[in-house]
């Protein structure tokens, strides 16, 4: 084999592993809505390293002794990009206020992108000056591609992501090492032993940096305070605390005067901070029966539960208390599951030991079928009031997974809901408007008499059932408000005056209930209300997402004027775009086009040829976020989904590039045009694809997902080579060209895919895939 396929082949999984490292990085010292801009500064450095090797293009042989130091410099620049941007001040929560913010996002952008410049600038010299290999080339960069996504969920659920790069950057040299010269060998080797000399000797030179902003160094910085330990999983990294500022009982009653039991603190990524509630004394567990969240176990006696999410396990607590027999508790993050169990479990009271299950609420009910719940509780509070999940995808919250939700309970069993209140509100109103939307989707015939809210002076419960709520439980709510000082915000038959009684505000919150509860108001409510408060479905699961572009200006009236808000909320996708497209043009477009001769402008070909290259890049990465993001559903775990997706989609698009170097039928514009039609089937059959496979066990479910995913990468990898072979023979000078747009639309393509998906859903994306295929199918008809 020649020795640079496995130089390209260690290469791309370096910087794949560098990648995905990235996104745990920036979730933990920024915040998860920068996570998913790494995509973007990656095609962004790839794609200007095309650029570049267009302003530089001469003779072959000089651009091929080029190869080994791509890899080289690449190595390098992950450690480096990483240790200079720790000491970089940027800090989202500052850009309301500090307009060098901007400038340090830019900087982050473009620090982050020199790797991916370096190791794009490798496969597009082995393009430019070996385009009749194309397909081998581009096989050894996706199968590497995909071995990466897979290697680093090893090395992220065994250590920190700062192992991880550094270790990325040591695949890199080694990759350097292959098709090196001695001189070069040898600077690659004391590279790597400098790095693991600094690994082992000044671990805290590496060290992660948090935003002093996150729940986690607020928390610390408490007189008293004290950092137990950190533990990292390729889904998060979790830190146990003691700090005076950790105090959690959501909606205590103002009558409770008690201390409330010792309580130690676990922050997921530095942020939302849980509470394990210690139970050595059961006299200080009096204030349970104080929080509103206790109310669906005093309207029945229950024998079986279902706590969804417990993190710390206050829903837990609360059902024993309650004289639960049968606690059933299904946590979306594994590492909690583990830290709790093994690090704090005498204190917890062993809340995990047994009946525990990983994954979705959702999913557990459709696997155990039958076994039907009394209450199913769902806590949406931490220890801070907070609501900053933004264009996080959530497939708990949509009328999907209501419907679930109800199918799980008995005939007369109740579903739970409590969460803090942020106003103005948002989360409250769609809550309900999701879940009357399951009810009448399910059949119910008066659905307004199936709903039961309270409110305390933070938080707000929603009881839900499958049938109404009788005249003793409504009476028995009455009886439970009155005692603790809560208010009613609505139940079936309620007046306005019973609102508001002992809480101010409630009243608002009545209005919005009845018109969401009433069908003849309910569209016309929603529609003129001034945030996004429509149920959401699985199609555009972002519960969390409330902003309406056209009411922006009255949002940031309302605010206060304040930048802020936007930033806390997580609506930075517009800002991300615009740097991206910013950055993009003028590292990758632009140079280009300066440098390209006016009388190829002129060219016959020019036209098509962009449309083909664009409608690949944007057709590419529609299908890939897409197909992340929906496989978040079946394999419950956004990491697991990122790495086992990518993986397929890559491999098997290098799989296709090899298939068509060999069987020169592939090599014709109908494989797009089949291409298109397949994933065009695969939007409409995902749907039923997608409930068969979830109740099944993940060692079933991963060769299904294969068996879905693998004929799409397999035609998505035929299109680039192929323009690339075409190019190569009839114009070789506008490779670097076709490469720039190709790269230029694969930049701003992942954050317009969450854009677009928030409006009109994935399988809307998928379609605009189709599409976007048959445009280049139709460009290569020109060509």
């Amino acid at each position: 084999m020649n020795p640079l396929y496995l130089s390209v082949f260690l290469l791309t999984s370096s910087v794949l592993i560098f990648e995905i490292s990235l996104t745990r990085l920036f979730s933990i010292y920024l915040s998860y809505h920068f996570a998913f801009m790494v995509v973007s500064i990656a095609m962004l450095g790839i794609g200007s390293a095309g650029t570049f090797l267009s302003l530089r293009t001469g003779r072959a042989e000089a651009l091929k002794e080029a190869l080994p130091l791509y890899p080289f410099l690449t190595g390098i620049s992950i450690t480096m990009s990483y240790i200079i941007s720790n000491r970089i001040p940027f800090d989202p929560v500052r850009l309301s206020w500090d307009r060098m913010q901007l400038l340090y996002l830019f900087l982050y952008c473009s620090i982050f992108s020199i790797p991916f410049f370096f190791s794009g600038g490798m496969i597009a010299t082995a393009f430019y000056t070996m385009s009749r290999y194309a397909q081998r080339i581009y096989a050894s960069d996706l199968i590497g591609a995909g071995a990466g996504s897979l290697l680093v969920i090893l090395l992220l659920n065994n250590a920190g992501p700062e192992y991880a790069i550094v270790a990325a950057s040591a695949i890199s040299l080694i990759s350097s090492i292959i098709i090196g010269s001695a001189r070069l060998r040898g600077l690659c080797l004391i590279i790597i032993l400098i790095n693991s000399l600094l690994l082992i000797l000044h671990p805290e030179f590496i060290e992660t940096r948090i935003s002093p902003y996150k729940n986690l160094s607020v928390a610390l910085r408490y007189p008293g305070s004290e950092h137990i330990g950190t533990y990292n999983h390729s889904i998060a990294r979790i830190d146990i605390l003691r700090s005076p500022m950790i105090r959690f009982a959501p909606g205590l009653s103002l009558q409770y005067t008690n201390p409330l039991p010792e309580q130690i603190g676990i922050a997921v990524d530095g942020g939302e901070i849980y509470t394990v509630t210690t139970v050595n004394n059961e006299e200080a567990l009096k204030f349970l029966d104080l929080l509103p969240s206790a109310i669906p176990y005093k309207l029945r006696k229950a024998e079986r539960a279902l706590i969804i999410d417990p993190k710390g396990g206050l829903p837990v607590l609360m059902a024993r208390r309650n004289g639960v027999r049968e606690i059933h508790k299904v946590e979306s993050n594994p590492l909690v599951i583990r830290v709790i169990r093994d690090e704090l479990g005498d204190l917890s009271g062993g809340i995990f030991s047994h009946n525990t299950w990983q994954g979705l609420g959702r999913n557990l009910i459709r696997r155990m079928e039958g076994a039907l719940y009394d209450i199913i509780d769902i806590s949406m509070t931490g220890t801070t009031v907070s609501d900053i999940f933004g264009i996080m995808e959530d497939y708990g919250y949509t009328v999907e997974a209501f419907a679930e939700y109800l199918r799980g309970l008995k005939e007369d069993g109740i579903l739970s809901i409590t969460m803090y209140i942020i106003p103005p509100p948002r989360r409250e109103f769609r809550v309900l408007a999701t879940a009357i939307t399951a009810l009448e989707e399910a059949g119910a015939e008066e659905p307004w008499r199936n709903i039961v809210a309270i409110r305390s002076w933070d938080t707000m419960t929603i009881m839900i059932k499958k049938t109404p709520f009788s005249d003793v439980e409504i009476r028995r709510t009455e009886e439970f408000i009155k005692g603790r000082g809560f208010d009613f915000v609505y139940y079936p038959g309620i007046r306005e005056e019973e609102t508001g009684v002992y809480i101010k505000g409630s009243k608002e919150y009545f209005k919005g209930f009845i018109s969401i509860i009433n069908p003849d108001e309910r569209g016309r409510f929603i529609n003129d209300y001034l945030f996004d408060i429509r149920p959401v479905y699985d199609e555009n699961p972002f519960f969390h997402y409330y902003l309406k572009i056209k009411n922006i200006r009255k949002i940031y009236e309302l605010m206060g004027r304040r930048w802020l808000y936007f930033i806390e909320e997580g609506y930075l996708t517009p800002l991300l775009l615009i740097i991206t497209t910013l950055l993009s043009t003028c590292m990758i477009l632009l140079p280009v086009i300066l440098k390209t001769r006016p009388g190829r402008f002129r060219s016959p070909d020019l036209l098509p040829l962009l449309l083909y290259f664009s409608m690949l890049g944007l057709g590419f990465m529609f299908i890939e976020v897409t197909l992340i993001q929906k496989h978040i559903l079946i394999l419950e775990n956004p990491v697991y989904s990122l790495s086992i997706v990518l993986t397929t989609i890559l491999i098997s698009s290098g799989a296709g590039s090899i298939l068509s170097s060999r069987f020169r039928s592939l090599q014709r514009p109908v494989t797009i045009l089949l291409l298109s039609c397949v994933v065009f089937i695969y939007s409409l059959a995902q749907a039923m694809l997608f409930r068969v496979v979830t109740p099944l066990p993940l060692s079933v479910k991963i060769p299904v997902i294969l068996i879905g995913i693998v004929p799409i990468g397999v035609l998505m990898g035929i299109p680039l080579p192929m323009g690339i072979r075409l190019m190569g023979d009839r114009r070789p000078s506008l490779i670097p060209l076709a490469w720039a747009t190709n790269a230029f639309l694969s930049v701003i393509a992942p954050v317009i895919t969450i854009m677009i998906a928030i409006t009109i859903g994935f399988k809307g994306i998928l379609w605009l895939a189709s599409g976007a295929y048959i445009i280049a199918w139709v460009s290569l008809k020109r060509l």
